[in-house]
């Protein structure tokens, strides 16, 4: 065997591969381009293929499987699926007991299986692992070191798996251009029987039905492009998805039996004309796939939906000018597919956000079994099913980034015939849920949490529920509007006390659906056992939105804008009310209903601003709104203080303490305090690196901000703004903000 070079960069020294074929081979190529292993060397049952290896450059050396594993501190076993336990029993004897073993097969259980039979269990060092990539063509000629680059590779770590091991194989695979996820075994097989095993499948018995064919010839000559393009994978090797299909016989069973079903539904509405079962299965199908496309940004098997990494670089200065419309108000965009969908008959929605976590809410109905038209440009038919009528998803309901559809969906689906689970993204996860639980629970509700009263969020179903009174310890639209749903399916009456006025969207669209909410002071209540009605909703523009163009407008020398269609909702109009105080020149015209919903226009230009003691009574009104009024506070002369301001600490991140942290970073200083934080006006806002830590407002808190810095402003971690304000960096672009978007 060769000398074995030495580098401190080496995460392996000496890599044995077993089975010497596309994949294993350019993993060597890959690892061997980034300097992260030393000596390779290969077993494999072709001596041709060996041989042709060490002539491309590909290994350094070859021999039988117990002479290539001895004194390798890395073995990969790169063989067909049936053929791993016979590569284990040869490799057992020489295995050095530092060896990091892992795999590159499709299924995990059966290798996890095989070892625990022939070792008597996995050690420390034992990854599984499954690269998502691959090509028609086979053998180490076939091999690139560019395979991986930008494709996936999941790890399926066991519970005792050793951390120094893991981070070292991980290593390997970055290095290797691929972006490494990890599962759990048997969820690994589950999610691959769905999304790679059972399109395999079927594509091999289309294209043998269609071979049988009379005509044959004429079938395939007139075949489309789509034709073509899906049966492309039958052309895969017969012998290596023989393999896969046997030694992950449960779990595609469990998915052919699904497909089963879901096709004899469809051959059904065919045969008896059932013309909207079919328009609500292809909706919904070709819904989820864009939906999900979308959030995927184009690349399969991301377990937490996580999206590509996306930098704002603002440039310093500028003014705000123009006539727009910023995009819908998600909070109203939320319930009118709720409701929508649990009213009888159809509701028409025009404005509707087409941000992601509103087109989560929308997909999740889909998955409940509701018809969903659209979203086209805003639009939105909803055939509802009644109040009785969701169906069980068939897996878990994914929401995103958005705490609002996790603690209404919570309330919504606690008194449901069938079990439910929410889950949602890595920031989502970590957001306190036990608010909405606990009185959820004290209606009868059966409601698991994570540590913490984290997502996700696993609801029993058949729970009969009982209404309550319930006094919010804190002012919180979501917890009010979270038992309100859950009140419209309980024996009883359900009312909510709020310490402080929170935005009423939800009582507003109830009575708009023809549900009647009694309000007696700030006690709102509705009892159980009525219908809703379909109807039209018209979704204003989010004064959410708005308030990131009111405050840059009002920072922006020369600046001179006017916003459309902004939603007035008095429950909403703390930050016109904060900012007024301060000295802003923000003038209301066109004042109008539209809905149950008050909207108006709003001029804004620029004003020297002042600070204020901000009255505690504005804050629930503008809760969402204070990132950027952070930013109007550091512009303006002498002090602003903030008190009861609480919430902020349990939104998207803790928005008090970002928020100080991205200020100082850029050269502010702020003292924060439990419930809010004292800044100080007039400070010079240079550049800087700023950590929006997955928030979106803070993101687009610190583009306003560069209006009035000194220097390039760089906004890290900024994927989120997508959730609440698609077309952000283009409208910021029109209206003078010098802002680029980087994606990586």
């Amino acid at each position: 065997m060769p000398a074995e070079p030495v580098s401190r960069s080496m995460l392996f020294q000496r890599v044995a591969i077993i089975g010497l074929g596309l994949i294993g081979g350019s993993m060597v190529l890959a690892a061997k381009r980034s300097g992260l292993v030393g000596s390779v060397v290969a077993a494999d049952s072709s001596p041709d293929e060996l041989a042709l290896g060490v002539e491309l450059g590909v290994i350094d050396g070859y021999g039988s499987i117990s002479e290539v594993v001895k004194g390798a501190d890395l073995v990969v076993i790169a063989v067909p699926v049936r053929a791993t336990r016979v590569v284990l029993e040869q490799l057992r004897p020489s295995l050095e007991e530092h060896a990091v073993l892992t795999d590159v097969g499709s299924t995990k259980g059966s290798f996890v299986a095989a070892v625990r039979d022939i070792f008597g269990g996995c050690g420390p060092r034992v990854i599984p692992g499954h690269p998502i990539a691959g090509s028609e063509k086979n053998g180490v000629s076939a091999a690139k070191a560019t395979l991986f680059d930008d494709h996936k590779v999941i790890l399926t770590p066991l519970p005792d798996t050793d951390e120094d091991a893991l981070q070292r194989l991980t290593g390997l695979w970055e290095g290797c251009g691929a972006t490494v996820l990890t599962m759990d075994v048997a969820r690994h097989d589950e999610v691959l029987a769905a999304t790679s095993h059972l399109p395999h499948l079927i594509a091999f018995s289309l294209v043998d039905t269609l071979a049988g064919e009379d005509q044959n010839m004429e079938i395939f000559r007139y075949a489309a492009g789509g034709f073509r393009d899906f049966t492309r994978i039958a052309a895969s090797d017969p012998v290596m998805w023989h393999d896969i299909f046997l030694t992950n016989r449960e779990a595609v069973l469990r998915v052919i039996d699904h497909f089963t079903e879901d096709l004899e539904q469809l051959r059904r509405a065919i045969d008896t004309e059932d013309g909207a079962t079919l328009l609500r299965v292809f909706s919904r199908a070709r819904a989820a796939r864009n939906h999900f496309s979308k959030m995927l940004s184009g690349q399969a098997y991301v377990t937490d939906m996580s999206q590509k990494a996306v930098s704002f670089r603002l440039q310093p200065g500028g003014s705000i000018t123009g006539d727009i419309r910023v995009p819908g108000d998600k909070s109203i965009s939320h319930r009118s597919i709720m409701l929508g969908a649990l009213a009888d008959g159809v509701t028409e929605v025009d404005g509707f956000l087409e941000g992601e976590d509103s087109l989560a809410t929308l997909q999740a109905f889909r998955d409940m079994g509701v018809t969903i038209e659209g979203p086209d440009n805003g639009h939105v038919r909803i055939h509802g099913v009644g109040i009785d009528g969701l169906q069980a998803p068939r897996g878990p309901l994914y929401l995103g980034n958005s705490g609002t559809a996790m603690r209404l969906f919570a309330g919504l689906l606690a008194a449901q015939p069938f079990d439910s689970e929410l889950t949602g993204d890595a920031s989502l996860s970590r957001r306190p849920m036990g608010r909405v639980a606990d009185p959820l629970r004290a209606m009868g509700a059966v409601i698991d949490t994570a540590e913490g009263g984290r997502p996700p969020l696993k609801i029993r179903g058949g729970r009969k529920l009982s209404g309550i009174h319930y006094d919010m310890p804190v002012a919180s639209a979501q917890v009010k509007s979270c038992l309100l749903l859950a009140g419209l399916y309980a024996d009883g009456m359900t009312s909510v006390h709020e310490p402080a006025p929170t935005r009423d969207h939800t009582e507003r669209m109830l009575a708009g659906f023809g549900y009647h909410v009694h309000r007696d002071g700030a006690t709102a209540s509705v009892v159980g056992g009525a219908r809703l009605t379909g109807g039209r909703i018209d979704v204003p523009a989010d004064i959410s939105s708005a308030a990131f163009y009111l405050v840059a407008a009002s920072i922006a020398e020369g600046s001179d804008l006017t916003l459309r269609h902004v939603g007035m909702n008095p429950t909403r109009t703390g930050v016109i009310n904060i900012l007024k105080m301060m000295g802003a020149d923000i003038t209301v015209f066109n004042q109008r209903e539209i809905g149950g919903e008050p909207v108006a226009d709003l001029q804004v230009r620029s004003a020297v601003l002042r600070g204020i003691d901000i009255p505690e009574d504005q804050v629930p009104l503008a809760i969402d709104e204070f990132p950027v009024l952070f930013v109007a506070a550091t512009c303006a002369r002498g002090r602003t203080i903030l008190r009861g301001a609480e919430e902020l600490r349990v939104k998207e991140s803790d928005r008090i303490q970002v928020m100080a942290d991205g200020l100082r970073a850029v050269g502010v200083e702020t003292t924060v305090t439990p419930d809010g934080i004292v800044i100080d006006g007039g400070q010079t806002i240079t550049g800087g690196d700023v950590d929006s830590h997955g928030d979106h407002r803070i993101a687009m808190s610190f583009a306003v901000a560069s209006l009035r810095a000194t220097g390039e402003i760089r906004v890290n971690d900024c994927a989120n703004v997508a959730t609440s304000f698609p077309g952000f960096v283009e409208l910021a672009r029109q209206t003078g903000i010098f802002i680029e978007a980087e994606e990586g």
